[in-house]
């Protein structure tokens, strides 16, 4: 425990607020007493369909929510740049259907739902430092009833030497010495920036919160009304786990009967075939949750901070050199918070309802024809999913994918997978139909310029 207090200084130093200096602290010490924050399979019990209700058969509180919709506020996790995709601004302001971003489509769908209902639902960006500036310009002229402010700021922990759990310190990059919380830093952010006072204040009691890069989440009546007619104080959107989401946190329940969420990173060595098994453990947290604001503050005040379990990432202090030094990030998970509050429950929701964007891959899916905007700006599947598989080497950044792709995306309409290795660039936007497996075997860019394809095709 002898660096805590070397610890306090640097994060004053930062101006970072006391309970943010606390919450830091407090995870800190369950590292250095050996806690890595896993949770074993033996202390876990699966949830069962007839545990967990779906929002498909909770269409009858669509009217409760409508009633309280005055109350609630839309919140956006804003924080992240997508540089794994090659930006250096916030994700939210890539154009990603019609020509809107997602900060664009979210704005929409908040104010056709005003429009619609008469409703103030305001928004609310929890940024970072990196993409305050550029999303609130963003926004414009667009603006919050009641003097809701627009945005907050997310906090940050400075990062843990992993052999003697002392400060790290990398002087050419001093910023290389910190680290984002999680999206766990919700909780305190909202606080400690006067944001969850100001809600109060104006009587709002609810706020659904969700990532900016998932368009499928929007605000949903039938869910808010859900909550309120049953008085969870925490409701977290589940979804069912395929084989692709055999990484993704799982929901269980504890020992005392507690709902937890456990990553992967919380999962010892010897129960990752249990963590893995979709059979057993069939939901999957997709980060989207609704939080009683008023249940909130009690519980911060009551408890000084929201419980949240240490997730201890072992990451080099620069990400870009495997060889600099080893350390831990400290972080946490907004959805952890379901251990924190008594009575907090879980629904199940349509896959529909998650749609991150985290590679381009990803990108080329939202953007094409298997989705479609509606009305009222909502994301709506067409019925059909292909399968994308584009080479990391040439589509992995997005000025190269889309470059790649000059007279727009493909139609998947029809498609089933779509696999291209090597470098080829899309100068039309075909009709894809079937399983399509395009290879460049050359050593120069091979250029598609049809109107359809199909099948496996090889290009020298």
């Amino acid at each position: 425990m002898s660096h805590i207090e070397t610890f306090k200084k640097k994060m004053r130093g930062d101006g970072l607020p006391e309970s943010v200096v606390s919450a830091f602290t407090g995870l800190y010490q369950r590292l250095a007493s050996g806690e890595r924050g896993m949770i074993p399979e033996s202390d876990l019990s699966p949830l069962t369909p007839d545990e967990v209700p779906s929002l498909a058969t909770s269409r009858e509180h669509a009217a409760k929510g409508l009633e309280l919709a005055d109350q609630a506020v839309v919140l956006k996790l804003n924080g992240g740049l997508g540089t794994s995709m090659g930006l250096d601004k916030a994700k939210s302001l890539l154009p990603v259907k019609n020509g809107l971003t997602f900060l664009d489509i979210i704005r929409r769908q908040v104010e056709r739902f005003r429009g619609d209902t008469g409703a103030c639902l305001p928004l609310v960006l929890m940024n970072s430092f990196n993409t305050e500036d550029d999303s609130l310009a963003a926004l414009g002229d667009f603006g919050n009833p009641t003097g809701v402010p627009l945005s907050f700021l997310q906090n940050r922990f400075p990062k843990v030497m992993a052999d003697d759990l002392s400060p790290a310190e990398w002087p050419d990059n001093p910023s290389l010495e910190w680290n984002p919380p999680g999206h766990g830093d919700l909780y305190a952010a909202l606080k400690s920036s006067g944001t969850l006072d100001a809600l109060l204040e104006r009587g709002y009691h609810y706020a659904f919160v969700s990532n900016a890069d998932n368009l499928g989440a929007s605000f949903d009546p039938a869910l808010l009304g859900l909550m309120a007619e049953t008085g969870a104080p925490f409701l977290m959107e589940v979804a069912r786990r395929t084989k692709d989401d055999r990484k993704g946190g799982h929901l269980a329940r504890a020992e005392d009967g507690r709902l937890v969420l456990r990553e992967v990173a919380q999962t010892p060595d010897g129960d990752l075939d249990a963590f893995q098994d979709i059979d057993r453990h069939r939901y999957f947290n997709t980060n989207s949750v609704w939080v009683d604001l008023r249940a909130l503050n009690r519980l911060l005040e009551e408890e000084g901070e929201v419980s949240l379990s240490l997730i201890a990432n072992s990451k080099t202090i620069d990400p870009r050199d495997p060889d600099s030094p080893k350390v831990f990030q400290l972080e946490t998970a907004m959805g952890s918070a379901i251990s924190g509050f008594p009575g907090a429950a879980v629904v199940e929701v349509p896959r529909s309802r998650f749609l991150p964007v985290k590679t381009t891959d990803d990108l080329l899916r939202v953007m094409s024809d298997n989705y479609r905007l509606d009305d009222r700006f909502n994301l709506i599947h067409t019925g059909h999913t292909t399968r994308v598989e584009l080479d990391s080497r040439y589509y992995k950044k997005i000025d190269e994918f889309l470059r790649r792709f000059p007279a727009g995306v493909p139609s998947l309409a029809n498609c089933q997978l779509l696999r291209v290795r090597g470098d080829v660039f899309f100068e039309t936007a075909p009709s894809l139909h079937g399983e399509v497996v395009v290879e460049n075997t050359g050593g120069l860019p091979a250029r598609i310029r049809r109107t359809e394809m199909r099948g496996r095709e090889v290009l020298a």
